[in-house]
């Protein structure tokens, strides 16, 4: 029997936030979508993420509205609208980390320049509060301790809320046996898992897969060089929650964000902080052993009185797929068109409604009139599960007493 050949006005490749929020903006456009995921949802950048629906603070630390902050400025109020329901996708069943960040300095100045420039040109801006509202973990610090309206999600549970709309119109594919090729008409794909096939046709590709764009570009023979990698490597830190207390925010020192810390749980119900920020950015050049040593000493500098005695440390590689900017950080989502191939980058987790409507503009583009938003996949082809968060997955840890300098 031959393979089923499905019609279709997008083909999403990736199953991320990019690409599923992309699916559920498509089909609320009366467009017919599928999505394709070669591994789980949400594995890799969006899990990887630290769940901060950011509204440009951290790009404004030099005292300017940079074009990134303007670019993100709005997203906290639209996610904000859809976590309660308000707006769509509906993501009402998301959970909350934390209905906003904390924002603190150290005792240097630099710190606090960095707090009076997080002020300029942002929907959201941090308020200070009292001593007394501080919450317990931070009592000690010696400078501003702010409150920031940023909310901050379960990334695995935003993948799922997405996905359970769309379930007909998601497949698992076999990536060594998949195949895109496109010509001036639209694009192909041969997907293929457990010795199914489908031929899929639209006039337009989506690709979303953040670092296997590279891969997907080659196979439509195109120059993986349009898009860049930024290594990132980020800290774990988990322990009981009788033994480490909940934190959601980021230390400012100058114009960057010394640390940043977020709170999730893990299968075994211990509590783990994902430790971001500067620090993230340092330990790309050291060992893991080093980026945890480095990481424990400014995170002791950054929340004084914090007792890491009964914790374990880990790292996770986390690199960003970005549209080539000669290393830099674009500073808004980027969309590279070649054809029918449309390659996507949301830069921020945040940014993800942001991208995924252009991205429906580009396909009204190559299509448009709609087909309708029909369900796709052929009848009992699997769907993708949603991954596990990197502190869920097989890694080392190492116990606190093994990451602390020698004594002399």
């Amino acid at each position: 029997m031959p393979d089923p050949t499905i019609q279709a006005d997008a083909i999403i490749f990736g199953g991320g936030v990019a690409g599923l929020w992309t699916l559920h903006e498509l089909t609320r456009r009366g467009r017919a979508a599928i999505l394709l995921e070669a591994r789980a949802l949400g594995q890799g950048q969006t899990l990887w993420s630290q769940g901060i629906i950011h509204g440009g603070l951290k790009y404004t630390l030099t005292g300017l509205l940079t074009g990134s902050a303007e670019a993100i400025r709005d997203m906290p109020a639209l996610w904000r609208r859809c976590l309660a329901g308000e707006g769509t996708p509906d993501l009402r069943g998301v959970r909350l980390r934390a209905p906003s960040c904390w924002l603190w300095q150290t005792a240097s100045l630099m710190s606090r320049v960095g707090m009076i420039g997080a002020r300029v040109g942002l929907r959201v801006a941090p308020e200070v509060v009292e001593p007394a509202r501080r919450p317990a973990v931070l009592r000690a610090c010696p400078g501003t301790v702010a409150e920031l309206a940023e909310q901050v999600i379960e990334p695995a549970s935003l993948i799922a809320a997405l996905a359970a709309p769309h379930a007909g119109r998601l497949m698992l594919t076999d990536p060594e046996r998949t195949t895109l090729s496109a010509d001036a008409s639209g694009a192909t794909v041969h997907a293929a898992f457990a010795g199914r096939g489908a031929v899929l046709r639209a006039p337009a590709v989506i690709l979303t897969a953040g670092n296997g764009n590279a891969h997907l570009r080659r196979l439509a023979g195109l120059d993986p060089a349009a898009m860049q990698v930024r290594p990132l490597r980020m800290v774990l830190l988990r322990a009981d929650p009788d033994r480490l207390p909940e934190l959601n925010g980021h230390c400012v020192d100058g114009s960057r964000t010394r640390v940043t810390i977020t709170t999730t749980a893990d299968d075994s119900g211990r509590r783990v902080w994902q430790i971001g920020g500067q620090v993230a950015e340092d330990g790309v050049s050291m060992t893991p052993d080093e980026a945890i040593a480095h990481a424990r000493a400014e995170l002791l500098a950054s929340v004084p009185g914090l007792n890491t005695e009964h914790a374990e440390w880990s790292t996770y590689d986390a690199p960003r797929a970005e549209l080539a900017a000669g290393g830099k950080r674009p500073e808004d989502v980027s969309l590279a068109e070649d054809g029918p191939i449309i390659t996507a980058f949301p830069t921020k987790l945040a940014l993800a409604p942001r991208l995924a409507d252009r991205a429906a503009e580009a396909v009204a583009r190559r299509a448009p009139t709609p087909t309708g938003p029909g369900s796709c996949a052929p009848e009992g082809w699997p769907a993708p599960a949603v991954a596990a968060g990197p502190w869920d997955e097989p890694r080392p840890w190492r116990p606190d007493r093994e990451t602390r300098p020698a004594r002399g």
